[in-house]
């Protein structure tokens, strides 16, 4: 039951996300012009699904596919988040970049650090709520 209900809170906590990206995004700077085309040409939303997608992909892969007992340690756990989180915001960077029609490097560089944080979030509400099907990695990166 306990891992049914996180299972279904994560999938909510992720559509949720995904459907109002921009009130994440938006936290540290709502007020200039790239947050403005961000929101009007629906930027963010590609972003939160790149993010989530790639979060939850990782997610899966480490518990179900590597699922091994010599990879099943907590700073296993750490390097997967801290690659995924890289990937995306890198993912996402090289996508902005190519479609914000005016130069934002500098705003895009705080975006993509948010973005890192956001995908990290993603990936730690993933595994906790798969995880618990893991044949070798469930008690990976917090035991029960």
């Amino acid at each position: 039951m306990k891992n049914s209900i996180l299972l279904i809170g994560g999938a909510v906590l992720t559509a949720l996300f995904m459907i109002f990206p921009s009130l994440v995004f938006e936290m540290a700077d709502s007020q200039s012009e790239f947050a403005n085309e961000m929101y009007n040409e629906n930027h963010y939303f590609v972003v939160a699904v790149i993010s989530s997608v790639m979060a939850w992909g990782v997610a899966a892969l480490f518990y179900y596919v590597i699922n091994s007992v010599s990879f099943s340690r907590w700073y296993h756990w750490l390097i997967s988040l801290l690659a995924v989180s890289i990937v995306a915001s890198v993912v996402n960077y090289i996508y902005l970049d190519g479609a914000l029609s005016i130069d934002y490097s500098g705003q895009l560089l705080n975006f993509s650090i948010i973005d890192f944080v956001v995908t990290a979030v993603l990936f730690t509400i993933a595994s906790f709520a798969i995880r618990w099907w893991s044949g070798n990695c469930r008690h990976t990166p917090i035991p029960e």
